[in-house]
């Protein structure tokens, strides 16, 4: 008999942004952000990022805490053909287990390369696996993404991710995915921090993030409310909005 996932479970993801260019600066990571987008439709939270070093041993470590404490772990970068590329070898030392060249992947490459040069040492580098793993399908480069039980190693260059991302849509097991709706208003936090705080208290089931901002000499914020229940979603929507209206704000729905 198999046990049944309570309903009520929050199925969680943490991500690893891996790559010292991104510490650096001269990169700006965008895998953030769809990597989290991508997971709330599947009815996943993002739960935690963690951006590491190019650098064995503190890959390894952040593998190791952040797959005990959520349902997945996502990487992004380091899988590609030089020899900064780690990220397969951390994982292994972080599992304890060898690494191979998966044989469905040196067969990709060598197709892919067939008309480019063809496959030397360093794009086989992109064959390698934690042993045991299977391929995530990539057909923008021809280099596979890696998945092994629950860790997911994906491409940092942000559109190849995308493609390995939606090559994985619909195959995670998640809960309901998370919605949303968006406020806004002129007005500043301090003013209305109970109207949140009271609205949020009455609807159990959403969550309500305030973002404010200043524009053009005035301060004002949009208020984000959260449910994966769309009945109680828009029900906490009509009742923070009157709130506001109450005090006096005029209310933008969608947003400022």
């Amino acid at each position: 008999m198999t046990q049944e996932t309570p309903p009520e479970k929050i199925w969680t993801a943490a991500l690893i942004v891996i790559g010292d260019e991104i510490l650096s600066g001269r990169t700006q990571d965008k895998n953030i952000a769809q990597v989290a987008s991508w997971l709330n439709v599947q009815g996943i939270r993002l739960a935690e990022v963690r951006v590491v070093a190019d650098d064995m041993d503190h890959i390894a470590e952040a593998v190791n805490i952040l797959r005990a404490r959520n349902d997945y772990l996502f990487t992004t970068g380091g899988i590609g053909p030089t020899h900064d590329d780690i990220t397969v070898d951390a994982i292994a030392k972080a599992l304890g287990i060898g690494v191979t060249i998966h044989p469905t992947a040196r067969a990709m490459l060598e197709k892919y390369y067939a008309t480019r040069g063809g496959l030397n040492e360093g794009r086989l580098r992109m064959a390698r696996v934690p042993d045991g793993a299977e391929l995530i399908e990539n057909r923008m480069s021809g280099a596979p993404g890696i998945r092994l039980d629950n860790l997911f190693l994906m491409a940092g260059v942000p559109h190849i991710t995308a493609g390995m991302l939606d090559a994985l849509t619909g195959t995670l097991e998640g809960g309901a995915p998370l919605l949303s709706a968006t406020l806004g208003a002129w007005a500043a936090e301090s003013e209305i921090a109970a109207i949140l705080s009271d609205t949020e208290k009455a609807h159990e089931s959403c969550a309500i993030g305030s973002y404010p901002f200043f524009r053009d000499g005035t301060v004002g914020a949009n208020f984000v409310v959260r449910s994966t229940d769309p009945h109680d979603l828009e029900a906490c929507r009509v009742a923070l909005k009157a709130g506001l209206e109450a005090a006096g704000y005029e209310v933008t729905d969608g947003g400022i």
